[in-house]
């Protein structure tokens, strides 16, 4: 056997079979990825018939560096193997188990040849790529990002691209490129095993606030020179998704998570500050404590052993974070089980994660730069809907039950008990006085002399007035005579950013209200269209206050309600049947609802290819249709969106969800 041909050339012609096996043919032929835990075959040409009893192969798989200890030891089950010999004329056909446990990442396979104890020649194989295997969350490569608001909940699709041909390699270049790894290549090398080292390493590298990450970080509005993420529309284009993208590229089992009104608690006392004025303005505050209109993290399948029984499966991985872990800009992994039953001892950050979806809101009225009346303590204001894209649909999946027992409006008696656990662990005695933990504790107020509350009379649409109305009724007391109330109520509305802060009032109202007792009235408010046409931010959202004073008691009253604008819709339809290498014509319907014309307008598509068109000026109430054709290259089903793009209103998005058959035979 002094001659093989068994070199990278031939080993690549397994690639199609093997990737086929492995679920992974979509990544291309030029590596041979294989899922840890199960076989891959070769086919060995030799210069003469193999003979079993004299010809001796030792096949061996080798990294850039040392392979960990366990990689080394040949036990029984799950250890590294080669079993299933054929041969075949001058042909040899060979099976190749990997463990579970080996570390994931590029390998060189070799082949020493000897006839007995003799001398032995050694030929290189060629290259192959280990993942993990778990089908659900790892081969879907789009996904559906919810953002908005908790009443009004936007799907944004998203085209992770992790099938693409240089993507495998640019997951590993992230790893190559980590603080680790350029510390102590060996060392990071030795860990790669471990899915919670490698998810960490992971987390750091996708922002750039330590180490060079993929992407910088902006929480303020401006996103100069850069683009804001309403307009993103996948991980190649701009990597908001990229941990997502990363982790299911390794074969790590990923889905992406939204928490409506997300706690951002950086002093982690469990409770969100928030501060008005007596004309119902929110205040600005030094603080950075936030209560973010929504926030995405990511979710991770695995097992930690560091973990007791019962805490594994589900791992919250947040890549964006505000605050350090260890020395470095890292999130998780935190139990998600851990979460829900307050044991916030558990490691990583589980404290920070169960502060983001559990944190009380504490109001106060401030006067002279002092905190002067505790209006209002909500524990229902935080984490009001945890979501993810549901299997097998575009809908989105309430999630909220598996971080946290339900909850009424003050609490149910699971949720405060928990709640009160983590607390003690968090804060003690020695952190916070008793009476602070007795306010976490506590329930509403019970001494009110009035109910309020703030809804819409209609749907708010971008380009209409608003028309909030006030219900307003008087309670019994029995410290207070049954008597007639007064009321003086100052009503505020202003931009809600995505943080949570605000801007400068964009609308005042005074009213004088009188309740005989046992009594309800209801007064319509008018917030023109014109005093908010230019003031809100990508999002369009707004928040009215009013404070009530009551002129018997002096005490005061909030009332609060958030307003989503829903921008004008696109539709997006397909006339027929989708299919590989074929045109199919895409149509797309566009209706100004607005009453003023929408200016510099450009359209782009992405699916699987990405198209731009200029629209120019849309005028108002006029209906536009747009046909295009797509050539698809590959049978799967992305969705074609169609972001629709103007200064007033910034971005307007919708979708359609194509089924792309394979092309039929000639």
């Amino acid at each position: 056997l002094n001659q093989v041909r068994a070199r990278c050339h031939e080993m690549s012609r397994s690639n199609a079979s093997n990737n086929q096996e492995h679920h992974t043919q979509e990544m291309g032929l030029q590596w041979l990825i294989m899922r840890r835990g199960e076989s891959f075959t070769i086919q060995l040409h030799f210069n003469r018939c193999f003979h079993s009893g004299n010809d001796y192969i030792i096949f061996v798989a080798e990294r850039d560096e040392p392979a960990p200890a366990q990689d080394k030891v040949h036990l029984k089950g799950n250890v590294w193997s080669a079993s299933d010999f054929t041969i075949h004329a001058n042909s040899l056909f060979v099976s190749l188990f990997t463990p579970a446990n080996a570390v994931m990442g590029p390998y060189t396979l070799k082949m020493e040849i000897s006839q007995g104890p003799g001398h032995s020649t050694t030929h290189p194989l060629g290259t192959f790529i280990l993942e993990i295997l778990l089908q659900e969350y790892i081969m879907m490569d789009y996904v559906f990002v919810y953002n908005g608001h908790e009443r009004v909940i936007t799907p944004w699709p998203w085209n992770y691209r992790q099938f693409e041909e240089d993507m495998i390699d640019i997951c590993f270049q992230i790893l190559n490129k980590s603080l680790y790894f350029l510390e102590n290549p060996t060392k990071d090398y030795s860990q790669w095993n471990n899915v919670v080292y490698v998810c960490r390493v992971v987390s750091a590298m996708i922002n750039g606030n330590d180490d060079s990450g993929v992407l910088q970080e902006s929480w303020r509005e401006d996103y100069s020179p850069g683009v804001s993420p309403l307009e993103w529309m996948g991980s190649v284009l701009v990597p908001m998704l990229f941990f997502s993208l990363v982790m299911r590229c390794l074969g790590v089992p990923t889905r992406v998570v939204s928490n409506f009104h997300s706690a951002h608690n950086v002093d982690a006392n469990l409770t969100i500050d928030t501060y008005y004025d007596q004309h119902a303005e929110m205040l600005p505050t030094q603080k950075r404590d936030k209560i973010w209109n929504f926030h995405v993290w990511n979710e991770c399948w695995m097992i930690q052993k560091d973990l007791p029984p019962g805490y594994n499966g589900w791992q919250v991985l947040d890549p964006t974070p505000q605050q350090t872990s260890s020395g470095l800009f890292h999130c998780g992994p935190a139990s998600v089980k851990a979460i829900r039953e307050g044991k916030v001892h558990l490691p990583y950050n589980t404290p920070f994660v169960y502060a983001e979806v559990n944190a009380d809101e504490v109001v106060w009225l401030l006067e002279d730069g002092q905190a002067q009346e505790l209006l209002a303590h909500i524990i229902s204001s935080i984490r009001k809907e945890i979501s993810t894209k549901m299997v097998g649909s575009d809908q989105s999946q309430n999630i909220t039950s598996s971080y946290k027992y339900p909850e009424v409006a003050w609490g149910s008696r699971e949720e405060r008990s928990v709640f009160m656990k983590a607390s003690w662990k968090m804060l003690g005695p020695w952190k916070a006085p008793l009476p602070f933990l007795d306010l976490l504790g506590s329930g509403g107020f019970e001494d009110q002399l009035a109910q309020l509350q703030l809804y819409l009379t209609r749907k708010a649409e971008w380009g209409q007035d608003l028309l909030p109305k006030l219900n307003a009724g008087s309670l019994a007391d029995r410290a207070q005579p049954q008597g007639p109330i007064c009321l003086v109520m100052h009503f505020c509305a202003q931009t809600l950013l995505h943080d949570g802060g605000t801007w400068e009032p964009l609308w005042r109202q005074i009213v004088h209200l009188t309740l005989d007792f046992g009594e309800e009235t209801q007064w319509l408010l008018l917030l023109p269209y014109n005093n908010y046409r230019n003031k809100l931010m990508d999002e369009k959202l707004i928040c009215v206050s009013g404070i009530a004073k009551v002129e018997e008691t002096g005490r005061s009253m909030l009332v609060l309600k958030d307003i989503s604008l829903g921008p004008p819709r696109l539709s997006t339809e397909v006339s027929e049947r989708a299919e590989v290498g074929k045109a199919l014509r895409v149509h797309i319907l566009f209706t100004n609802t607005l009453s003023v014309a929408l200016s510099h307008c450009t359209m782009v598509l992405e699916g699987n290819q990405i198209t731009h068109k200029h629209l120019g000026t849309l005028v108002a109430r006029h209906t536009i249709q747009i046909q295009l054709d797509l050539y698809p290259h590959q049978s799967r089903t992305p969705p074609a969106a169609s972001p629709h793009q103007q200064q007033q209103i910034k971005i307007i998005k919708g979708y359609k969800y194509i089924f792309v058959a394979a092309g039929r035979a000639s």
